[in-house]
Order: structure tokens, then C-alpha cells, then sequence
């Protein structure tokens, strides 16, 4: 008689009591993974080369994500990139040797002369990091140990609105996913009764650009993905409540037979976006009871009314979406985008800055705070930062004590915090004229490849198939930056 092959006994080993022992085992670990993963077995499809909602490709270092945004630009100069050889070659012409022939924006093309002109803001050193921080800024020094202070930031962009596109959706002209809509896709919700995806306004005392909705669009992403805009006021979302007459057995009612309706479509069309519509009804009517808990500031202790400063009481100020960011996060909002206005200085710097850092530091610096006492840091990701930075030339004449600055995208800087980022380091450095990156360049769409991947995301995994072509945040670049990732 011939021996039995591996095969066959291997088939014999997998009798019927060994079926039943190892059946018990796996419906246990089924069980446990629906309670830890409640999206596990849905059934929601996702485009190609991306995985289940929900379920990170690895382990990841952060759940969430607060984004600081700063529109308009703010000068790294007067910031976080320390350049005393401006103050000593204050009104000499910006060598051609740095320059090198790069491009200018249509605002300084035709100056004869780049005249160099140092921060009159001073600097300081904080932490153990020593991390040069300027006087504007004094709140954000405080925790300089908490952060990471990158340097070297660069884009291709040098125009507002192609760059904070190309910053929130990886590519410069409009239509592609936000950030936050591509972070909604690949892991989907934490609360059911509020969306993932949340985005709050305010406007400093500076010059503003324009914010759009493209922003936060989902793009060719379902709908449900787009970010949801609360705002300031009465009416956080609009067309919310329900109308005169109408109490809330009755919007059940009347929801239930819309649903039914929208269901008899979606069996004849077939079309996806019906099923994100009725998604959408249901969540607005879950938001009716969630949102107006969550944007009740008025609940919070004194302490933390302190920390914030007293404008966190002002509906629509920085510090009170700073201070309703820590409360989403608290509730599960997946990405929560914060824009503050008014950072375009091409004129009257010194005066426009310091009260656009005003605004924001001490806000800033409260809610990286905040979370840390809660013990939230350690898994949110905060980034704080604008879409480009500024020329270490004075745009127009030279003036002194009355500069500004024109866009500048070869070199800015940004800095991060928590949700596993390498903190209590300056990272990426510049050449003395504060003009080109001298080491450890940072790309936009590295930047976006590491966020991604502090979330558990494979950037180059992270795929929507649409009309023919595979789409990425990254688009077809981008590189996970190690020395960023703790």
C-alpha cells in the first residue's frame, strides 16, 4: 500500500469534530470584529484597488485628522524659518544666483530690483527642541516639544486658487476629492450621527481669498463623501430643521416613504447615487438631535473657556472652531477642516500679520493642549499651515517698516502634531535667504502619501476607478516621508 500523499493527509486531519472546534473559533472572531469594526460587513462596495469601509490597509497611528488650515499664506519668514542674514542685507538686491531665473507671479514679474527685507518681528528659541519660533507666535512656542515644524514644504502652484486646490484635492485644477473625502471613502465613519467629514469657516482681519466648495467636494466620489460646512450662527446647517407643522414622528414618516420611493428608482436605474441620497436623508435627520448638542459651547468649563481665550465663545471666531473641533473629534468626525482668512500680505505685513496671529495662536496651541489632557493627541493628527509661502524680497518699493511679501512656492513652512508624527523637531531646512530648500524637501503629494499613511492608508492602494482611469490623492507621485513619522 502507497503512503498517504500531504494532501490526503491533510484531508483526513480536517475530520468533522476538528470542523466544529475551529467553526466556534471563527464566528467568535467574527462577533468580535463586527463590535470593533461595525462597517465590517455592510456590504459596501468601494472602488477598485481599495478595501472594505472602514478597515485601514495596516495598523494605524492616528484616527482622525484637524486641519488648521491658514488661506491666504502665511510668511514663514515671520513665523517659523528664522533669517537673520535679512536683517543684515536688509534693501540689498536678491542675488541672481538664488533666484536662478524662477517663476514670479504677475504682481512682481516687472520689478527691476528684489530688494531683501528682514522680519521686524524678533525671534525666539523654545523647548529642547530649540525650535525658533517668532514673537507673533508666543502661545504655539510654548509647545514647540509637540510639534513638528516642517521647513522644506515646496508646490508648483504659485497662485491662491490653484494652490490651496492642488493642497486640499492633490491636483490644481478643480474636480478631484478632498483630503477629507478620500479619508471619508477609505474608512468611513466613527459616529453614525454626524458626518465624516466637517469643515468650519472664520475670517481674520487681513486680506482674504476665496473659499469654494470645490474644497471639500467629494468629487467624483458618491456624494455622501463631500464635507459637510457648519456654520456660525442660528442655523449650523442649513435647511436642517424641520419646518412649521411638521414634529418628528411625522419627518420619520414622511422620510420612510421617501426611502421607499428613492428604492423603487434605484431597482429601475440602477444608479449608485440614489443609495448615497437616502444615505444622506438619514444622516441629516440623525444630525437634527446630534449637531445642536455638539456646536453648544456654552457647557464647557471655565478652564477651558480660559485656555482658548474669551473669543471661543464667539460664534464663528478661530478659537470657537478650535474649541468644536476637540468636540467633534470627541464624537468620531473622521477629518475636520478648520479655514481661517485674511493671510495674503502683499502689503502692510507687520501691522495685518500680527493680528492674523492673533486670531489663531493661542487657540492653536489650547487645542493641541486640550487634547493632550484628554489623552487625544496621541491619535489625532493636527496640521496647521497655509497653501504657499512668502518672497524674502519686498513686493514693490522698499519699505522698511511697511513691507509685504508676494507668493512664494519654493520653500514654506507648516507644522504637525500628534496622531504619530515625529514631534519635538524642526524638519527640512532652507538657505540663508529663506528662498530654496537646502535639505529635506517636502512635496505636496509626499506630504498628502504621509498623511495617508499615519491613517493606515497605502497611498498608492487608496484607488477610485472612474471613467477609465485609476485615481489616487497622490495622483501618480508621492512618497511617505520617514523622518516625519514617529
Amino acid at each position: 500500500m502507497q503512503p498517504f500523499t500531504p494532501e490526503q493527509q491533510a484531508r483526513l486531519r480536517f475530520n468533522r469534530r476538528v470542523f466544529f472546534s475551529k467553526l466556534s473559533v471563527g464566528i467568535g472572531a467574527l462577533a468580535l470584529g463586527s463590535l470593533l469594526t461595525p462597517d465590517l460587513f455592510r456590504g459596501r462596495g468601494m472602488g477598485e484597488g481599495a478595501l472594505q469601509a472602514g478597515i485601514p490597509h495596516f495598523v494605524p497611528k492616528a484616527k482622525r485628522i484637524i486641519y488648521l488650515f491658514q488661506s491666504g499664506a502665511p510668511s514663514q519668514l515671520e513665523s517659523f524659518d528664522y533669517k537673520p542674514e535679512l536683517r543684515r542685507r536688509m534693501g540689498e538686491d536678491l542675488p541672481a544666483s538664488i533666484r536662478m531665473g524662477q517663476r514670479l507671479t504677475g504682481m512682481t514679474a516687472n520689478q527691476d530690483k528684489f530688494p531683501l527685507v528682514g522680519s521686524l518681528v524678533d525671534f525666539k528659541q523654545y523647548g529642547q527642541s530649540g525650535a525658533w519660533v517668532s514673537d507673533y507666535f508666543p502661545y504655539t512656542g510654548q509647545i514647540a516639544d509637540e510639534l513638528c515644524i516642517v521647513r522644506s514644504m515646496f508646490t508648483e502652484a504659485i497662485n491662491h486658487d490653484p494652490a490651496i486646490t492642488f493642497f486640499q484635492t492633490g491636483h490644481q485644477q478643480s474636480g478631484r476629492p478632498s483630503m477629507g473625502s478620500w479619508l471619508s471613502y477609505g474608512l468611513g465613519s466613527e459616529n453614525q450621527n454626524l458626518p465624516s467629514f466637517v469643515v468650519l469657516t472664520s475670517r481674520g482681519k487681513g486680506n482674504s481669498q476665496g473659499l469654494y466648495a470645490k474644497l471639500w467636494s467629494s468629487g467624483f466620489l458618491d456624494s455622501k463623501h463631500q464635507g459637510v460646512l457648519l456654520r456660525s450662527g442660528k442655523d449650523p446647517v442649513l435647511y436642517l430643521k424641520d419646518s412649521d407643522g411638521l414634529d418628528r414622528e411625522h419627518r420619520r414618516e414622511w422620510l420612510d416613504h421617501l426611502n421607499a420611493l428613492n428604492e423603487m428608482n434605484y431597482e429601475q436605474s440602477g444608479d449608485e447615487e440614489i443609495q448615497s441620497r437616502v444615505a444622506q436623508y438619514e444622516m441629516a435627520y440623525r444630525m437634527q438631535m446630534s449637531v445642536p448638542e455638539v456646536v453648544d459651547l456654552g457647557n464647557e468649563p471655565e478652564h477651558i473657556v480660559k485656555m482658548y481665550g474669551p473669543e471661543c465663545m464667539v460664534p464663528g471666531t478661530f478659537a470657537a472652531n478650535a474649541l468644536l473641533a476637540r468636540r467633534l473629534a470627541e464624537r468620531g468626525v473622521r477629518f475636520i477642516q478648520l479655514y481661517h482668512q485674511g493671510w495674503d500680505q502683499h502689503g502692510n505685513l507687520p501691522n495685518e500679520m500680527s493680528l492674523q496671529a492673533k486670531d489663531v495662536d493661542q487657540a492653536s496651541a489650547a487645542l493641541i493642549l486640550d487634547l493632550k489632557q484628554r489623552g487625544m493627541l496621541d491619535d489625532t493628527l493636527v496640521i496647521w499651515g497655509g497653501e504657499f509661502g512668502r518672497t524674502s524680497y519686498c513686493q514693490g518699493p522698499f519699505q522698511p517698516d511697511n513691507y509685504g511679501r508676494d507668493h512664494h512656492p519654493r520653500c514654506f513652512s507648516i507644522w504637525m502634531a500628534g496622531g504619530g508624527v515625529k514631534t519635538g523637531q524642526v524638519y527640512g531646512e532652507t538657505d540663508d535667504f529663506g528662498y530654496n530648500i537646502t535639505r529635506d524637501p517636502v512635496h505636496i503629494h509626499d506630504f498628502h502619501a504621509t498623511l495617508l499613511h499615519l491613517m493606515g492608508l497605502d497611498h498608492e492602494q487608496l484607488i477610485y476607478k472612474y471613467q477609465g482611469r485609476r485615481f489616487r490623492l497622490t495622483d501618480v507621485a508621492g512618497q511617505v516621508v520617514p523622518g516625519l513619522v514617529g
